[in-house]
């Protein structure tokens, strides 16, 4: 017996690298805009500080999920972040999780509640 036929909402798939909400509004952005986004494009569509972006950005990259390209533009340093093909994949393959948890919580909202006793919880 597997692990989702045991316990069919641990959503084993949610990964946690991703779920954070910075780095998911972070990947959202950067699946809207396949050729990548500048730094301060990133910045203020995901409403994060400097630092904050870094360091969410750090993660995913060493996650494998985008690339952090630093050159200049001119004389200024310009900094361009993009999804990996990786990320794509790993990106999609998370919603498809997401999907599945929102379908079940819509599905059980329509169901009537099971009595409390039988989640180990007694009326007070």
């Amino acid at each position: 017996m597997s692990n989702t036929d045991s316990a069919p909402f641990s959503y084993e798939g949610l990964d946690r690298v991703i779920h954070e909400k910075a780095r998911l509004g972070l990947l959202t952005s950067l699946m809207a805009h396949p050729k990548g986004l500048a730094f301060a494009d990133l910045k203020q569509l995901c409403g994060l500080t400097d630092g904050n972006l870094s360091r969410h950005l750090a993660v995913l990259q060493e996650a494998g999920l985008v690339d952090v390209i630093k050159g200049y533009e001119g004389n200024r340093p310009h900094t361009t972040c993009r999804l990996t093909k990786a990320g794509r994949r790993r990106f999609l393959d998370y919603l498809s999780v997401l999907e599945r948890l929102v379908r079940d919580a819509a599905k059980a909202a329509g169901r009537e509640a099971p009595p409390l006793g039988r989640l180990g919880i007694l009326p007070t």
